[in-house]
């Protein structure tokens, strides 16, 4: 994919139409969730169903989220699905150390990423996030994570989320999506956690839901203010190079040069 993907919609793996529907729903990436979106006795079903959709190339890139990689169902889940046509990348969920990447990757020729849901994984956010050359991004699984640290109010959370925006871009990583907001109607309160997010460093947000992703995709695109300040600064450094002060009073130099070209960048998807 040549432009940074914003979308990310989950869809249960054990509901194969729903997988289909997802596919033209608009989302930059699609996750089949094989781990805490089905039921146990409904894994080997998902799995199935799954390997049998991926064996094509789909329209548009599909990451499969497996099962834990220290429970009963995740080697099965890669030994089906690691070498398909149709997959694009491997999510993995709970990861907790740098080796439990290195182990998967040796088998493994697809794109991997890591969630980070719990303290422990926190704490090894960096490590993880260079573990291996296979690894192209890291998150949040802030449900999981939110249960482990008794947080009750949102704002428990910023410090881990910071923590992975840093850990991702000290490994050349890039920038993380949000994880998900969880009710599905309460668009106004996406929107809002959207915004904050992206004043965090997140880039792009996962969804549950299809009436999700124009919310997401609005929130983390360009302003039109944004883009004409960006503009303004592009015309700027292309007449002198060095550092300088607008006519509006802003100092702009090299490292606001390189926001600005990445702001055209990101408008530039569409």
């Amino acid at each position: 994919m040549t432009r940074p993907p914003l979308t990310w919609l989950y869809v249960p793996g054990d509901r194969p139409h729903v997988v289909t529907k997802a596919l033209t729903a608009g989302a930059d990436v699609v996750v089949i969730d094989l781990e805490d979106a089905v039921a146990p006795d409904r894994k080997e079903y998902a799995r199935t169903a799954t390997a049998d959709l991926l064996r094509a190339p789909q329209p548009v890139p599909v990451h499969v989220r497996v099962n834990a990689l220290d429970g009963p169902w995740a080697a099965a889940d890669l030994a089906a699905l690691a070498t398909l046509p149709g997959v694009s990348g491997l999510r993995l969920p709970k990861v907790t150390a740098p080796e439990q990447i290195r182990r998967v990757a040796v088998s493994t020729p697809v794109p991997l990423y890591a969630l980070l849901e719990s303290a422990l994984a926190i704490e090894h956010a960096h490590a993880i996030a260079g573990a291996h050359p296979a690894l192209r991004g890291i998150s949040l699984g802030e449900a999981d994570l939110r249960a482990d640290l008794g947080v009750r109010a949102d704002a428990g959370l910023d410090w881990p989320r910071s923590r992975v925006v840093v850990a991702a871009r000290a490994a050349g990583l890039a920038p993380p999506p949000q994880s998900v907001h969880p009710d599905i109607r309460d668009l106004d309160g996406l929107a809002r956690t959207c915004a904050h997010g992206r004043a965090l460093g997140f880039l792009g947000r996962a969804a549950i839901h299809p009436r999700q992703l124009p919310v997401i995709e609005r929130a983390y695109l360009p302003t039109a203010a944004e883009l004409e300040q960006a503009e303004t600064i592009i015309k700027a450094a292309a007449t002198d190079q060095g550092a300088q002060v607008l006519p509006d009073g802003r100092f702009i130099d090299a490292a606001v040069v390189a926001m600005a070209r990445r702001t055209l960048s990101l408008a530039r998807r569409h």
